[in-house]
């Protein structure tokens, strides 16, 4: 029996799922089978980016569903992102050329920005995303992204992308693209979860009718060489999940929602896949939010090769 996820309305009239299934680790060879099974559970909203290289995956296993007649394709999300080497205005185009064609489903609910940062072009290949001089340093690119912007807002109405918006930029950021936009940004996807709070920033989308997509929404629990405070085995987390009848990994999903934003988990795993999903059937109180709160510590997620780039987005508080 497959969940329901209930649907919220972008400020450009379309709905998006509360949730969604992110496949950032999803590789070759296991991504069609794990998407389908993401579908039958129940996903509706499935991210993915250039970046991933799984969008021909993806696009494979919404078609093969839609064959079925598990889905229609109007009840199915998808986002992509541009990536970062595509920066400069005269490449956008065929950079979404590419991701549309790879994923063949007839249009692309949301296009990303991946990040403010651009590196510079060398090629539309897979292996030339991380371009690096001799020294191994990132090759940065100082295309403005509000130029990249004004690209991406060209590809709307074509009627191939529905809706466009943002990864990874500040309050800063997002208000220098406010003030040029013609067509606005509907969603900022960036690192929320118990150990990065990132409420100010939500709030602030919110008071500009932008969404906010919570990607690493359970931190990095195994990675323990850097990071956050890690909420998922809390014995309190863990207490919360059992008044509740829920895991340590609802009850973090469940906060997530409650404070505003659209998770997009990862699991390869049948059960945590259908764990993820059920968490629309309770709410945190006050208190138990603001402990989920109180682990705030440090990004997970830093982009350190990039620290230095103009338009490196961390260094201000939201």
């Amino acid at each position: 029996m497959s969940k329901q996820v209930p649907t919220v309305r972008l400020s450009n009239g379309y709905e998006i799922p509360v949730l969604g299934y992110g496949t950032y680790l999803a590789q070759k060879g296991q991504c069609v089978e794990l998407v389908k099974k993401a579908i039958d559970i129940g996903y509706r909203h499935i991210d993915t980016a250039f970046l991933y290289e799984n969008e021909v995956e993806i696009g494979q296993a919404v078609r093969e569903k839609i064959a079925e007649g598990a889905v229609r394709r109007e009840d199915i999300f998808v986002t992509t992102k541009l990536w970062n080497t595509f920066h400069d205005p005269q490449h956008v185009e065929e950079a979404f050329r590419r991701s549309f064609e790879m994923l063949d489903i007839g249009y692309i609910d949301l296009f990303l920005m991946h990040s403010p940062m651009g590196l510079q072009f060398s090629g539309y290949e897979y292996g030339d995303m991380q371009p690096k001089d001799a020294d191994g340093n990132m090759l940065f690119s100082d295309t403005d992204y509000v130029e990249t912007w004004q690209a991406m807002e060209r590809l709307v109405s074509t009627g191939k992308v529905r809706s466009i918006g943002l990864s990874n930029f500040n309050s800063e950021q997002i208000k220098r693209i406010l003030a040029v936009a013609s067509v606005k940004p509907v969603i900022n996807q960036v690192e929320v979860n118990p150990g990065y709070d990132q409420r100010k920033l939500i709030a602030f989308c919110k008071e500009h009718d932008i969404l906010v997509t919570a990607y690493g929404p359970m931190g990095r629990p195994h990675r323990t060489t850097y990071g956050n405070r890690n909420a998922l085995d809390d014995p309190k987390v863990l207490e919360i999940g059992r008044k509740y009848g829920k895991s340590g990994g609802q009850v973090i999903l469940r906060y997530l929602l409650d404070i505003g934003t659209i998770p997009i988990p990862y699991s390869t795993n049948d059960e945590r896949m259908r764990q993820n999903i059920d968490v629309c059937d309770f709410k945190l109180n006050d208190e138990e939010i603001q402990y989920l709160a109180s682990f705030h510590s440090a990004r997970t997620i830093p982009f350190l090769p990039l620290k230095t780039h103009q338009y490196y987005p961390f260094d201000i508080e939201f």
